[in-house]
């Protein structure tokens, strides 16, 4: 395991953005672990955020000008990722956000930030259903931009309601790959490192069962 991605799992531990136990999913699953970005809710915390965010985009060998934070989580992500790779690898990438609601009066339009245009990296927290990815490519494209690749913190690793994940379907649509910080197997090498058995138990139980292998 890469250094960045153990310093991530021990970081969102800290946070208690990651969590051991029980927790039921919004699919009705319970799940032995549960992942919040929310809970990186302090200026330091999105800063220490971005930066993990960023050596994931760097590791991931995607192309991209330009970072597209989809409306609401997205928007403080694709800040910190913006300021993550100035301060990572001294790239200055510009950014862009959408509104839910279309403004009227003012500047206008659906978009915040620079101009969408070129190869554009979607930035979120997690991919549940997907339906995020699919309203941010049709802005993008709606945009004559190209909708490059997805980034987000945790990949779960986990089938959807057939055999494969959201994050396999979205790869098989669009023909772009979704990179992630830290994946659930990330998360089981961890634990075997630290030796604790009964989490990791755990978790290797729910990975046989739901597990895309």
């Amino acid at each position: 395991m890469k250094n960045y991605k153990r310093e991530f799992i021990e970081f969102a531990l800290q946070c208690n953005a990651l969590k051991f136990g029980q927790f039921t999913l919004k699919s009705g699953r319970i799940s032995p672990y549960f992942f919040n970005t929310g809970l990186f809710n302090t200026g330091y915390r999105l800063r220490k955020l971005g930066h993990f965010y960023a050596h994931a985009l760097i590791d991931s060998g995607m192309d991209y000008n330009i970072l597209y934070g989809p409306a609401y989580k997205g928007i403080p992500l694709v800040c910190a990722v913006s300021i993550g790779l100035s301060e990572v690898s001294n790239q200055d990438i510009p950014y862009v956000f959408n509104r839910k609601e279309v403004k009227d009066h003012g500047e206008g339009g659906l978009l915040v930030g620079s101009e969408l245009k070129g190869n554009a990296i979607i930035v979120d927290d997690v991919i549940s259903a997907g339906t995020s990815v699919r309203e941010s490519v049709d802005i993008i494209r709606s945009a004559n931009a190209t909708a490059s690749g997805v980034l987000i913190a945790l990949n779960r690793q986990e089938k959807g309601r057939g055999d494969t994940s959201a994050i396999d379907d979205v790869e098989e649509s669009y023909g772009f790959k979704v990179a992630s910080i830290i994946g659930l197997a990330d998360i089981i090498d961890y634990l075997k490192e630290s030796a604790e058995p009964e989490h990791l138990n755990s978790i290797l139980k729910y990975q046989e069962t739901y597990g895309t292998g």
